[in-house]
């Protein structure tokens, strides 16, 4: 559901801001608005889910169903850091393996907010027409035990962003649009 949101969305803006030149692949400067939006959006959407897969109360089933959801956000093959105050290196893992990780959390309660999300670079084009940016995150990551175990610890991360031209049929119109899909997120700091 949330796919087919994306994919209106992105119609619309073709709709409403024009056509794109097809020869040089550029992107004007009020599509670049709509892209970043629709990137934050995506970014803002993962914060969801990413906290309802890792709260405890939510059902076996519904995290499933999250996790698939939140799959869709990613281009193949991307990787999401895990720190811990605990140890200096970095960890990485393919996005399933994460929330499949997340969700098996030894907490009775996890509590994960994202705040202050923002672009920290602006979108590049690549040799092979694609634009990468990176939006920078903080995360807020709380868990507790029954028994007395707490970890609290802020992360802040760094989440690519590809931007690429896609085409999809519509009433046998072939539409040409630009794609958000998130990269590999990477961990730059963990602080207490």
């Amino acid at each position: 559901m949330h796919s087919i949101k994306y994919v209106y969305a992105l119609l619309l803006s073709v709709c409403i801001l024009g056509q794109v030149s097809a020869q040089k692949g550029e992107i004007s400067p009020s599509r670049k608005q709509a892209i970043d939006s629709l990137a934050l959006e995506k970014v803002r959407d993962l914060s969801k889910y990413i906290s309802i897969i890792g709260n405890k109360k939510t059902p076996f089933s519904e995290a499933q169903r999250v996790m698939d959801r939140a799959e869709e956000l990613f281009a193949p093959d991307s990787e999401m850091g895990v720190s811990s105050l605990n140890r200096k290196e970095v960890n990485y893992y393919k996005v399933r393996k994460y929330f499949e990780r997340l969700m098996a959390l030894n907490y009775d309660r996890v509590s994960i907010e994202w705040y202050d999300i923002h672009y920290i670079s602006d979108l590049e084009r690549q040799p092979d027409g694609r634009y990468v940016g990176v939006i920078t995150i903080y995360q807020r990551f709380e868990g507790e035990s029954d028994d007395g175990l707490k970890y609290k610890d802020t992360t802040k991360k760094d989440i690519t962003i590809y931007v690429e031209r896609k085409k999809t049929q519509i009433q046998g119109r072939i539409i040409e649009f630009w794609d958000v899909m998130l990269g590999d997120i990477r961990v730059t700091e963990t602080s207490a």
